[in-house]
């Protein structure tokens, strides 16, 4: 029997941690982040892709509508088929979005497509090397890579606190983050 934890095991105890914060807990973290804002400059145009948080992810909607704000151009994903890259549609907080392929809320199709250049990345798991667990679809590995080869992006995990772990598994087609923001700390991978 394996001594070291599958990726699977980390993902479950990461997310039960999460599961267990309080509303409140969930919303003042959210906040936090939002006031703290982000690690890198926005300049006006800025594209900056977020997400649409499903179960108890961290709400980076406060955070977006502060970078909004400061003239940042807002895209959320939409899905097209597994193991293909995500696509980023322009949206502002005062659009309606629709339910994508997979019950997440997208932008509507008829939406500008756009490339970011700051991406926010929901995730279930992450270690102070940059490295990430997601849910295990891939979606935002293929992502990175393939925008990584077109231009400099950088990509921001948005967690809770108790969403680290010592130490993620790696695989060959994992992608390392940039950043990581939780409620208590911003971490700087960009250098390790």
């Amino acid at each position: 029997m394996s001594s070291t934890p599958s990726k699977g095991d980390l993902r479950t105890a990461a997310l039960a941690r999460r599961e267990a914060l309080s509303d409140e807990q969930r919303a003042a973290a959210a906040e936090a982040i939002a006031k703290r804002g982000l690690p890198v400059a926005i300049k006006p145009g800025t594209i900056v892709a977020g997400y649409s948080p499903i179960r108890s992810e961290i709400d980076p909607t406060p955070l977006m509508k502060n970078l909004a704000a400061q003239g940042a151009q807002l895209a959320l994903p939409a899905i097209t088929a597994r193991g293909k890259s995500l696509i980023f549609r322009a949206w502002s907080p005062n659009d309606r979005l629709m339910l994508g392929s997979l019950g997440i809320l997208e932008p509507s199709p008829a939406a500008a497509e756009l490339v970011p250049d700051v991406m926010l990345v929901p995730l279930a798991a992450f270690d102070r090397a940059g490295h990430r667990i997601g849910y295990g679809a891939g979606h935002y590995d293929v992502t990175l890579a393939h925008l990584r080869k077109a231009r400099a992006s950088v990509a921001i995990g948005l967690a809770f606190a108790v969403q680290e772990i010592k130490a993620v598994p790696m695989q060959p087609h994992d992608v390392a983050l940039d950043y990581v923001l939780t409620e208590k700390h911003a971490f700087d991978f960009r250098s390790s």
